[in-house]
């Protein structure tokens, strides 16, 4: 479950999201894409990122959405 605030849903917590994600696919495929791109001529840092893209989608997300005190 991945805990995000609603109110900061900024490009820096994109990125983090992101790079958790690709840390997340590396771990779990790593090895696997690494192969398929040894033999197939492929760019692994672009399989990894287009697979943490997809990777995003599987993730449970839960928002906290706090009341401004303003």
């Amino acid at each position: 479950m991945v805990f995000l605030n609603f109110s900061d849903l900024s490009e820096g917590a994109q990125n983090r999201l992101l790079k958790n994600s690709k840390k997340d696919v590396e771990r779990k495929f790593g090895d696997d894409i690494r192969n398929y791109a040894k033999e197939h001529c492929a760019n692994f840092e672009v399989m990894i990122k287009e697979e943490a893209l997809r990777n995003l989608y599987s993730y449970a997300y839960k928002f906290n959405i706090e009341k401004s005190s303003k």
